[in-house]
């Protein structure tokens, strides 16, 4: 049975434990089918009903996934294996446009806001039973909410945008359950889903967002969430436009009770307006990170949304954590008063590299995307070929499989660490890598 592996075990632990076991070890792989049912309880002599408590056991952990008649197999990316280990290992000498990460020049200065929140925590400690979000915070938060269109709602903080949705997914979300993602799309939020026993409902996305056509096809398919990145989409930069927003407003007031999650991590990095889908739907939240624009090592995230959905992310979030330390509250409004952020030269720094790289590669035949934020896609016909290539070639770039559910293959260059001189050379390596003929188009 399963070829050269046997599962084992009289109880459902015990039978879940040993499928989970070969898949750890490599013997049971990825998109294999198990046996039915009733043929693995006949096999072990057991009642069916206990063989399927074993196969539930996995699918809430997101080992298995249950297709209907097709059966159940091996998730075709076990919810214990990272995107992130489809890294690559940058050698020394070569340069590394793989990372996502910010400019680190154009970060503030975190000494005078550190400072700061310090001396408000030496004068006034916080302790247990006090509020989980700072009034400055919040008022701070709320007011650029407002400024942005985003409709009334109360203020919650998050060790980052990720760790809200994980809680507000976990709030309303049952294992098994579709949520519809951007594909391409952050390859974090699909690890995520994985790890939650979810099921992830891929949606195209071109320069002005989500694919209209493709939202309505996954809310057929009965997704109960949709997770919209505003601005500066990982990996391809795009930016939901008014005339975008306004059809899939128009489109989602029809799912009242769709799960929206909006993601501005943009926001500090990109001078696109806004254009928020926000209170179209019963349930909802509006998230920003401070990493783009101040830093990831500041782990935090300021969100909005419905009065139900906010509460019951903050009593899970009690539970745990408690709350983000007011001391990197503190830092982070002082940033957010002071203006420590010129968000206008910011995004022209990052969109004058953009901007080059993707005239470079278009004077050498490679179509490429990048709309806003810090990273540039491009298409390609075999991205591990294009990779490994690359990286010959002096170049780390990010494989498209970190970020892909069906979409085409593609591969992610980060620009925050190139120079100008830098520019041309990367542009003839990825039309090197590519290989010969034109255009190299492959959308």
């Amino acid at each position: 049975m399963l070829g050269e592996y046997r599962i084992e075990g009289r109880r459902a632990s015990e039978i879940a434990a040993s499928v989970e076991r070969a898949v750890g070890a490599g013997e049971l792989q990825p998109g294999q089918a198990l046996p039915p049912l009733r043929e693995l309880a006949a096999h072990l002599e057991v009642n069916p009903n206990t063989v399927a408590a074993a196969y539930r056991t996995l699918r809430e952990r997101g080992v298995i996934e249950t297709a209907g008649r097709r059966g159940s197999r091996v998730r075709p990316r076990p919810a214990s294996t990272s995107r992130e280990a489809l890294n690559v290992q940058v050698p020394p000498g070569v340069r590394d446009v793989s990372s996502g990460n910010p400019d680190p020049a154009l970060l503030p200065a975190l000494g005078p806001a550190l400072a700061e929140a310090a001396g408000r925590g030496a004068r006034r400690p916080v302790l247990y039973g006090e509020a989980a979000v700072g009034e400055e915070l919040a008022h701070l938060a709320r007011s650029a909410f407002d400024a942005d269109g985003v409709p009334d709602g109360p203020v919650a903080v998050t060790s980052g945008s990720l760790d809200a949705m994980e809680r507000v997914l976990s709030a309303h979300l049952r294992p098994g359950d579709g949520v519809a993602v951007e594909d391409p799309g952050w390859g974090s939020l699909l690890d995520l889903i994985a790890a939650l026993a979810l099921r992830p409902v891929p949606v195209g996305v071109d320069d002005e967002g989500p694919v209209p056509e493709e939202v309505d096809r996954a809310l057929r398919a009965g997704a109960r969430a949709l997770v919209v990145t505003d601005r500066a989409q990982n990996p391809t930069g795009a930016v939901l436009s008014a005339v975008r927003a306004a059809e899939l407003r128009a489109l989602l007031s029809g799912h009242p009770d769709l799960l929206l999650i909006e993601d501005d991590h943009g926001h500090g990095i990109v001078d696109h307006p806004l254009h928020p889908l926000a209170g179209v739907t019963e349930r909802w939240v509006l998230t920003r990170s401070t990493a783009k624009a101040y830093g990831p090592d500041l782990r935090l995230a300021a969100l909005t949304g419905d009065a139900a959905t906010v509460d019951k992310l903050q009593g899970r979030q009690r539970l745990g954590p408690g709350w983000v330390s007011h001391l990197l509250q503190d830092t982070v409004a002082h940033l957010w008063r002071t203006g420590a952020v010129d968000v206008t030269a910011v995004a022209g720094s990052y969109d004058r590299r953009r901007n080059a790289l993707m005239r470079a590669l278009a004077d050498r035949g490679v179509a490429a995307r990048g709309r806003s934020g810090m990273n540039v896609w491009v298409s390609v016909p075999d991205e591990t070929g294009a990779v490994a290539r690359l990286l010959h070639r002096g170049w780390a770039v990010a494989p498209g499989a970190r970020f892909r559910l069906r979409s085409p293959q593609g591969i992610r260059i980060t620009v925050s660490a190139l120079t100008d001189d830098q520019l041309p050379p990367l542009a003839d390596a990825v039309a090197a890598a590519l290989g010969p003929g034109e255009p190299r188009r492959y959308d």
